[in-house]
């Protein structure tokens, strides 16, 4: 996998991962602390790298893209950014697959720039109008940085015990830590206006020209599927659904390799190879 590099977007530097070739793929992460691009989005961009250009970078306050100056954040300016990143990177047809609030920022982009998205996949989709903050949500802002927080976080975000294991746990404090000072203005409380901010309006969503593949799974008690999917079926004029059983919030980790046919179908390239060593369903 190549290392990130830095790109200068309206005078801003933003941190990226870019990888492969072939049609361009644009992955947005979520919203917890320690979420970076390369962590959320790194194995699968690492496995599609052979069909397709992978962009994955680090939407302002997370990981190594500051905050521009007097910005708390929010989905006009992760939109503005995302924008800016594609113009600075010469992308004028793209695909954009965002992951929980990173979803919502693919929608708002899908939005802004109807003649260059050519699909969205929005995976434990933010963004649904009227949401409320589920109770795993603002524990996840919430969490504090360090061992604890992180395994209590990680415990709320994967449905798999065995997901959260000492060296994810180890992991994610790390990151939890380095990006502490940045992550903790974000979504300070009461966190339903953070929801809220996320949210697109009915009429923003029917103006949503390109096709959208909504991937959620059925035990995600973060954005629940209840809460989440029905208000999107109800307002995008293209959409599927694909619900993935004995799944949590974060689909592309809990059962990659489903996840990442499901991807390459949408994108018409070929699935990477099943690369299950231990046997669990995926």
């Amino acid at each position: 996998m190549a290392a990130g590099r830095t790109v200068l977007v309206r005078g801003s530097a933003v941190q990226v991962l870019d990888v492969g070739s072939g049609p361009a793929v644009l992955l947005l992460h979520g919203s917890g602390p320690g979420t970076t691009g390369a962590g959320s989005w790194g194995a699968t961009a690492e496995a599609l790298a052979g069909s397709c250009r992978l962009v994955a970078p680090d939407l302002a306050g997370f990981g190594g893209t500051p905050l521009p100056p007097g910005s708390r954040g929010g989905r006009r300016t992760w939109t503005e950014q995302a924008s800016g990143l594609v113009d600075a990177l010469g992308l004028d047809r793209y695909v954009v697959v965002g992951h929980s609030m990173g979803a919502a920022v693919a929608l708002s982009l899908a939005v802004a720039r109807p003649s260059q998205v050519a699909g969205v996949v929005a995976v434990s989709a933010m963004g649904a109008p009227g949401a409320p903050l589920s109770p795993d949500l603002e524990a996840v802002w919430a969490a504090p940085p360090g061992r604890d927080g992180a395994r209590d976080m990680l415990s709320r975000l994967l449905l798999d015990p065995a997901l959260v294991g000492e060296q994810a746990v180890t992991a994610r404090a790390a990151a939890m830590e380095a990006g502490e000072a940045a992550f903790e203005g974000l979504f300070p409380p009461p966190r339903q206006r953070w929801v809220d901010d996320l949210a697109l309006a009915p009429a923003e969503l029917a103006g949503v020209r390109a096709p959208v593949l909504l991937v959620h799974g059925a035990q995600d008690t973060v954005t629940p599927l209840a809460t989440s999917v029905p208000a999107l079926l109800a307002s995008l004029p293209d959409a599927r659904l694909h619900v993935l059983d004995r799944c949590g919030h974060a689909p592309a980790v809990e059962h990659p390799d489903a996840f990442r046919a499901l991807l390459a179908d949408f994108l018409g390239v070929e699935a990477p190879p099943d690369r299950r060593q231990d046997g669990r369903p995926s």
